[in-house]
């Protein structure tokens, strides 16, 4: 009987408490049906930051670092680059997300939709990302008619919750690592750009003119020697990773390169697949189009950090073997207008002071002719890597049966690879016969016949050079005979040859 009464207080107790709850939720949701109803929006914004703040500073361990959009008057970077780290970060558990384009791109943009919570790990310590938008008032917007006006603004923040004891792990390590992926990021949805002189050299912002670059060269598709490809692709690492280690040894973060060797061997090709590998952009100096050191200098200042400088065929496009052209421009100032581009004046920012203006940069050079360039120009520190652009090679070819047909193997490789061994072809007139027909047969019995006709002209040139030898050997037996006969020589002729 006691355990039925004990029973029925239990039950009334329950009854007690769920008809209690069920009021004071009833009346939570009509005070916020009042509340939204009847609050406007900015004071229940306000209500609830002001409420959470309370809550997490007197009952909450985690703390909250607060990024903003803008500080002051100048775009927060590290707002920028959260928004991009972020955007990495989305999981199928998000329900909201902005996706954009804009025209030049090839990308979409992906950012996350204000109160849409990011969760993050990192060595071990989960953090909590929330995008959170408020109105407040602003009394810096400006009428057509002069004065101030009082108005509403749109405030955007990053919040970062997480443990206080981690704040050191995350101010000084995880922040730092957001804003270096945000950079790399960057990089890799960059659309690159092939920047040209615009002979504006008065304002530094106008010298370059740009388009963007759309060169499909890429290391996989490359005709190089296969050995030769890998050593510039390693070396191009090793450029990337050592900024300390320029910084240690006093050097400026740069590397130059001289591409040299037949036309038509994929020097342009190479500069491409390196600009598309590093994405940075290229800038294209003609250096004809300079005219004095002055000018030289204003449009290499004017280049951006991680970014390619071109000069191509440096020993035909003008004669930079003058330099004591430099020094009388200098003692001589009112001739300076008639003097052209200098090898000294090209120095000092290949490897002097003005070196030392900007970062991760590289230089390239081309020639078909290395041995016509000066010295001064070759020595490691300005051209630090020579990469000889030789004629195709059996892996080469390849390369380019692939690019072109889509084949990797075929019965008559072997034939064209023997071929090629003794032959010199450059890739591009291989390429040339390749693109004129879809099918493959066909298009590798053209580069036979190209092959074989190079050898057939080979062997014309190699006994033509023959009959020439021997004329200039008569020649010069006719002429000893002559002198022998005269009397001018005493040596007979057969002595001589």
């Amino acid at each position: 009987m006691a355990a039925a009464e004990e029973g029925s207080s239990t039950l009334a107790t329950a009854k007690v408490i769920v008809s209690a709850t069920a009021s004071f939720t009833a009346t939570l949701l009509l005070a916020r049906s009042v509340t939204r109803d009847l609050i406007p929006d900015d004071i229940q914004d306000n209500f609830t930051w002001a409420f959470r703040k309370f809550c997490s500073r007197y009952f909450s361990s985690k703390m909250t670092i607060v990024i903003q959009e803008f500080e002051g008057l100048e775009p927060n970077k590290l707002y920028e680059a959260t928004n991009n780290y972020l955007a990495t970060k989305i999981s199928p558990s998000t329900t909201r997300i902005r996706v954009s384009r804009h025209e030049k791109e090839a990308r979409h943009n992906v950012s996350v939709e204000p109160e849409e919570e990011i969760q993050d790990v990192f060595d071990g310590v989960d953090v909590k990302w929330e995008l959170v938008v408020r109105m407040v008032e602003s009394n810096q917007h400006h009428s057509f008619g002069g004065g101030r006006r009082f108005g509403k603004s749109e405030t955007r923040n990053f919040e970062l919750t997480f443990h206080r004891k981690h704040k050191d792990t995350v101010i000084d390590r995880y922040l730092p690592y957001i804003e270096e992926r945000a950079k790399e990021l960057r990089q890799e949805k960059k659309t690159l750009k092939l920047f040209t002189l615009s002979m504006d050299f008065y304002d530094l912002s106008e010298i370059w003119t740009s388009v963007n670059l759309d060169h499909p060269s890429t290391f996989d598709t490359l005709a190089m020697d296969i050995g030769l490809k890998e050593t510039v692709l390693e070396d191009l690492k090793r450029f990337l990773r050592r900024k300390d280690y320029y910084r240690r040894v006093g050097k400026a973060w740069k590397r130059g390169y001289l591409l040299y060797g037949p036309p038509g061997t994929g020097k342009s090709s190479l500069i491409a697949a390196m600009a598309n590998y590093l994405k940075f952009d290229v800038y294209d100096l003609e250096l004809t189009a300079v005219e004095r050191n002055l000018e030289l200098r204003k449009a290499l200042v004017a280049t951006a950090n991680r970014s390619i400088l071109v000069i191509e065929d440096i020993d035909c496009t003008i004669d930079l073997s003058d330099r004591s052209a430099a020094e009388e421009e200098t003692t001589e100032p009112h001739k300076s207008q008639e003097k052209k581009v200098t090898l000294s004046g090209l120095l000092n920012f290949v490897d002097g002071l003005w070196s030392s203006v900007g970062d991760e940069r590289i230089i390239i050079f081309t020639t078909n002719h290395k041995e016509k360039l000066d010295p001064a120009l070759l020595r490691p520190g300005r051209m630090d890597m020579h990469v000889h652009m030789s004629y195709c090679t059996a892996s080469g070819f390849r390369v380019l049966a692939s690019n072109y047909l889509g084949v990797k193997e075929h019965p008559l490789f072997g034939e064209i690879e023997d071929l090629i061994r003794e032959t010199e072809v450059t890739p591009a007139e291989v390429a040339e016969e390749l693109m004129k027909s879809d099918d493959p047969d066909e298009a590798f019995h053209d580069v036979i016949e190209l092959l074989r006709a190079k050898q057939e002209e080979k062997k014309k040139e190699k006994e033509k050079e023959r009959e020439e030898a021997e004329e200039k050997e008569k020649a010069k037996a006719k002429e000893n005979e002559e002198k022998f006969e005269k009397g001018e020589d005493d040596d007979p002729p057969a002595v001589k040859n």
